[in-house]
Parts: C-alpha cells; sequence; structure tokens
C-alpha cells in the first residue's frame, strides 16, 4: 500500500514538473518501448535484452537548412541527451555533458542532444553558444522527435538514452547526469564492438 501511495505521488509530481525525474523501462516486440513504474533513476539493459532505438532525426539546431540524424552514426555507440534551454538541471549538466562528448567522440562514440520544448530557436542556439557546447542537437520543439520513443515520459528533462554500435538502448538515466556516469558506460560499448 505504501508503495502504491509513493508511485501515485511520484506520478503526481511528474506531471506538475517540468524538469523532472521517474524512472524504468521495459521493452515489449521488437522495438523499445518505455514505461516508468517504480520511480527508479537508472536502467541499463544485458546485450540481450536491448531493443532497437527508432531511426529518430529532425532539423539541426545550430545549421538551419541541415538534418540531422541518429543513422548519420552507423557502428557507434550514441549518447543521446534531452535537454531545453528553459530547464535549469541542464545548465548545469552541459558542462560535463561536454567532457563527455570530447572524451567518447575520439574512441568511437557520439553524443547528441535532443531539444525539446524550445519554440524559440535562437534563444536555444545562444544557450549552446553561450555554454561553448560543440556537439550536435536536433532541435524538436513540437516532440515529434521524442514521440517515436514509444511511452517515453515527455516530461522528464533533462534524460540520457545510450545506445550500443547496434543503436540498442543499452541505458537510460532518468536525471541529470555526470561525466563520470557516461564515460566508462561508452567505452564498455565500444569494446563490445
Amino acid at each position: 500500500m505504501k508503495r502504491r501511495v509513493l508511485g501515485v505521488l511520484l506520478a503526481a509530481t511528474l506531471a506538475v514538473a517540468g524538469c523532472s525525474t521517474g524512472k524504468d523501462a521495459v521493452v515489449s516486440g521488437g522495438t523499445f518501448t518505455f514505461v516508468s513504474p517504480g520511480g527508479q533513476l537508472d536502467i541499463s539493459y544485458p546485450v540481450d535484452k536491448r531493443q532497437k532505438a527508432p531511426v529518430m532525426s529532425g532539423d539541426d539546431l545550430m545549421n538551419n537548412g541541415k538534418q540531422l540524424s541518429l543513422a548519420d552514426f552507423p557502428g557507434k555507440p550514441i549518447v543521446l541527451n534531452l535537454w531545453g534551454q528553459w530547464c535549469g538541471p541542464c545548465r548545469s549538466e552541459s558542462p560535463e555533458l561536454e567532457k563527455t562528448s570530447n572524451e567518447i567522440q575520439p574512441i568511437g562514440a557520439k553524443l547528441i542532444g535532443l531539444d525539446v520544448r524550445d519554440p524559440a530557436r535562437d534563444v536555444a542556439q545562444d544557450f549552446v553558444r553561450d555554454r561553448g557546447l560543440t556537439y550536435p542537437s536536433i532541435w524538436d520543439p513540437s516532440g515529434r522527435v521524442l514521440l517515436q520513443l514509444t511511452g517515453y515520459p515527455r516530461n522528464i528533462i533533462p534524460s540520457t538514452i545510450v545506445l550500443d554500435n547496434q543503436h540498442r538502448v543499452a541505458a537510460v538515466f532518468l536525471r541529470t547526469v555526470a561525466s563520470s556516469d557516461l564515460i566508462p558506460l561508452v567505452q564498455k560499448l565500444v569494446a563490445e564492438k
């Protein structure tokens, strides 16, 4: 009973909060489907339980008229970070993500942002420039790209999804991450080749 009450309270909190956390993932069928019971913050999937992520693509935030797709990086693990310039925790997380990007790119992995719910592209671009972020982001003001992740909660920002070299979901973090969370994980995924 206590657990059920906590679950209801957590769900209510997530519905109200703009930048929030919650967590757990389940797979069904052949593609990744996310659900969030239990309030876990970190989920990892063993190799034999990983499911393929959808091919996500959209406008490149910093390059008007250019498309950016996860398919542009075949055979590479991808760290996909969901963020918005309006999100306070995203501001504190961005230096850690830049550090992660700089360390994983030379070993054959890629960090890509997914900028959600930022209708003013120029404001999101200013966020990137002001923080000196060099990794690319897909601009997703309507959330249409994010909707491709079946069941993924749109209100849990920031959050991070880590894909292996076959672009299967290897881990999900429904919280602010540090480079120490991501770099060792990506190193393991690169070694799986």
